[in-house]
C-alpha cells in the first residue's frame, strides 16, 4: 500500500495492510508532528508534493525494500496539507519473517523517504513564523 493522503493517518489501516500469517514481526513507524524544533515551538507543518512523482518514488522505494528484505508486506502513507502538532505526517509499515528484517527495512524506508521522496515541509511556529524545512537541515528527524 502507497498512500497520500489530505486525512489523518490510521495507524490500524496502515498495519492491516502488512499482516500476513508468515510474519513474525510487524514494525510501524509513525512520523509526528513535534512540540519544539530547536528554540522554536511547532504549531504545525504543512506538506506539499509532486504526488504522481512521489506516489512512484515511494513505490519504487517499496519494491526495492522487498529484495533488500524478505518482507511480507510493505506499506508508506504520507499526509500533504497541514498536519497538526501530535498528528502524524508519515507511517510506515513492514512485516518479515522475522524481527531484524522489519526493523531494518523500516528504518531504511524512512531514512529513504526523506531523502528522495519529492515531499517538501514547512514548519509554522508560534511566533508566526514559517519556514521551509530542506532534506538534509532534517535528514535524522
Amino acid at each position: 500500500m502507497i498512500h497520500l493522503t489530505r486525512t489523518p493517518i490510521d495507524p490500524h489501516r496502515v498495519l492491516a495492510a502488512v499482516q500476513s500469517p508468515a510474519a513474525g514481526a510487524v514494525v510501524l513507524f509513525l512520523g509526528t508532528v513535534r512540540e519544539w524544533t530547536g528554540q522554536k515551538r511547532t504549531v504545525s507543518l504543512t506538506y506539499e508534493a509532486y504526488a504522481d512523482m512521489a506516489r512512484d518514488q515511494l513505490a519504487q522505494l517499496a519494491s526495492e525494500a522487498r529484495t533488500r528484505w524478505p518482507l511480507t508486506g510493505c506499506a508508506v502513507e504520507h499526509r500533504l496539507g497541514r498536519v497538526e502538532r501530535g498528528e502524524a505526517s508519515v507511517a510506515i509499515a513492514v512485516s518479515a519473517p522475522h524481527r531484524r528484517a522489519a526493523f531494518e527495512a523500516g528504518q531504511w524506508l524512512i531514512d529513504r523517504v526523506k531523502e528522495v521522496v519529492p515531499i517538501w515541509k514547512q514548519e509554522q511556529y508560534t511566533d508566526g513564523a514559517t519556514e521551509w524545512v530542506h532534506r538534509e537541515a532534517a535528514s535524522d528527524d
